[in-house]
């Protein structure tokens, strides 16, 4: 406890001396000076046809105020420069624990009180990447109040521009996978058609940062990307050509994820065929058919096929004929037509507005009642069992008055010949 008070105490008195002591070595600073020998690296720079990799600007700055502080002159290291190296880490450590301890803390209560749950996620995700960001920037504070060799420098540089670009990269990588969890979760929770789609394109979206993150450190280490990305880019067009039908199913999938034609578990018609939704990839879209057997459907043939989606009625429309036979009555065929009418508008399932009931052919064999009605609820099962109860007491009722269905009939009428005399 006494030694962490020592390093606090050590700390503000850091802080306090670097304001005044900013100052003093602005002043005594030879601006033309410190002009040539930047003019000079940007010669050399040029000359060689690349800039070598900097340390960020304001831990040089800030390297250079602590030895101002200090008032360090020495151009090699002396026992100031190693206790200088060592008192930057052990506050480096430090600063880390508070950040931990307290910052962080504070911020999480903070998010425990909001209604939404991104910033519960976001804190803790980025808890990491910034204490990392606070060692890394302890280490090079520390290496760099040291005296090495120019190659030595030169090769920190690269080691520098590593350590904060990773740091950096990943915690924005951890911040974006927060981001998108957070989405899915939405969506999920929200039954959202986009929802299947999700872990496609949050990988989908992963590779493109994580590539951009690359090229990005890679130019920070003085390489040529502009040349690089030429070259892919005649490689890619060879490439486009030889895979012309995968680039066509990627965009199958994305026309899918948009529409948003159907979902997982949903059964559809697609192809002349009619199946279970299984998956929805990248490449294909897999059902399940009726017969069990799996079918895979290339997704650009899904996007440019005609689908019926046989999941989403918003109601089940019945059409059917009833013929009775020929012998029937006119006043029985009047009754039994309103009996029928009766019957069916009679089921609470039924949407009563839609009901048709009519005498309406005259056909080879029969007297045709033509028969329409409409199910308020899409369920299947539920509109079978209805659908046979209104069968079975029209069967009831036609039987009940004595009637006959007709069936396809033929009657041959003969004509007798005349007696030969």
């Amino acid at each position: 406890m006494n030694f962490r008070r020592v390093l606090l105490a050590t700390v503000f008195a850091l802080l306090a001396a670097l304001g005044g002591r900013a100052q003093e070595s602005a002043a005594a600073a030879d601006p033309a000076t410190a002009q040539q020998a930047v003019n000079t690296a940007a010669a050399a720079a040029v000359a060689s046809g690349h800039a070598d990799p900097r340390t960020p600007d304001f831990v040089e700055h800030l390297v250079d105020i602590i030895l101002s502080v200090f008032d360090v002159r020495s151009s090699g290291n002396t026992a100031t420069h190693y206790i200088i190296a060592v008192l930057i880490t052990l506050i480096a450590y430090v600063l880390r624990r508070i950040v931990t301890t307290w910052i962080f803390a504070f911020f999480k209560r903070l998010a425990s009180r909001t209604e939404t749950t991104l910033d519960d996620k976001l804190f803790p995700a980025l808890e990491g990447p910034v204490k990392a960001l606070i060692v890394v920037i302890g280490a090079v504070l520390a290496l760099k109040v040291l005296k090495f060799s120019e190659a030595a420098d030169e090769t920190l540089g690269y080691v520098y521009t590593v350590m904060f670009s990773l740091v950096i990269f990943w915690g924005f990588i951890r911040a974006f996978n927060t981001v998108l969890d957070h989405l899915h979760e939405v969506a999920r929770d929200k039954q959202l058609g986009i929802t299947p789609f999700m872990p496609w394109i949050k990988k989908t979206l992963f590779a493109i940062v994580f590539v951009f993150g690359v090229l990005m450190i890679a130019q920070s280490l003085g390489a040529n990307v502009k040349a690089a990305l030429g070259a892919l880019g005649i490689g890619g067009l060879a490439f486009a050509l030889a895979a012309q039908d995968t680039i066509a199913n990627l965009f199958g999938s994305v026309v899918v994820a948009v529409d948003q034609p159907f979902k997982i578990g949903e059964t559809i018609r697609i192809a002349g065929s009619v199946g279970t939704v299984e998956d929805i990839g990248l490449r294909s879209t897999k059902l399940r058919l009726i017969d069990k057997s799996l079918m895979v459907i290339p997704n650009k043939t899904v996007a440019g096929e005609a689908i019926v989606n046989l999941a989403r009625f918003n109601g089940r429309r019945v059409e059917q004929v009833i013929g009775l036979t020929y012998d029937t009555p006119a006043d029985q065929m009047d009754a039994v037509v309103a009996e029928i009418r009766r019957i069916i508008e009679s089921k609470p399932e039924v949407n009563t507005p839609d009901t048709h009931v009519y005498f309406r052919d005259y056909s080879a064999s029969s007297l045709d009642i033509w028969v329409v009605y409409v199910f308020k609820d899409a369920d299947f099962v539920r509109h079978m069992q209805v659908r046979q109860q209104i069968n079975l007491e029209i069967m009831r009722a036609v039987e009940g008055r004595g009637l006959s269905f007709a069936f396809p009939t033929q009657t041959l009428h003969v004509a007798s010949t005349p007696e030969k005399k």
